[in-house]
């Protein structure tokens, strides 16, 4: 099963990547706006967009050092071993659905299996935090029951 961890886990990574691309990409264009707007404008209206691209730049800044925490997270899961009970880096198989407890990547498919990808700090996550096979928990009036932990 560790196969299935260390595949759930590559498309958090490839997640996370492609965020920390668009973030660099978006830094990069308000940049080059930037540089354009000096070269043509004066006066208030070159401080307007100067400003304007600053705080874009700061922004994309903003996400990029999120998207690099939820790479030191993801570093620091195992995907090796089995264990019986949920924590960070389990797969959990339940009746209403599979859950990766990684990092908050949205739904996942592979091998045409669905699974969410959440944080184990997240209301969810911390439900299923050191459940074991056979346990069962409530979200949102919706019952949960524990079918495997991988």
């Amino acid at each position: 099963m560790s196969e299935l961890k260390e595949q759930l886990h590559q498309l958090c990574v490839k997640y996370v990547q492609q965020r920390m691309e668009a973030a660099q990409h978006a830094i990069n264009e308000a940049q080059q706006a930037s540089n354009d707007d000096t070269k043509s404008s004066a006066g208030d209206k070159y401080e307007t967009g100067r400003e304007m691209a600053q705080q874009e730049t700061n922004r994309n800044l903003t996400q990029l050092n999120e998207a690099n925490k939820l790479m030191v997270a993801l570093n620091q899961l195992s995907t090796s071993g089995h264990s019986t009970t949920a924590d960070a880096g389990s797969v959990v198989i339940t009746n209403n659905g599979n859950f990766y407890l990684s990092i908050s990547a949205g739904s996942l498919m592979l091998n045409n299996v669905g699974y969410f990808a959440i944080s184990p700090a997240s209301p969810i996550g911390a439900k299923m935090r050191g459940c074991k096979a056979g346990d069962s928990f409530s979200m949102n009036g919706k019952e949960y029951e524990v079918k495997e932990v991988l």
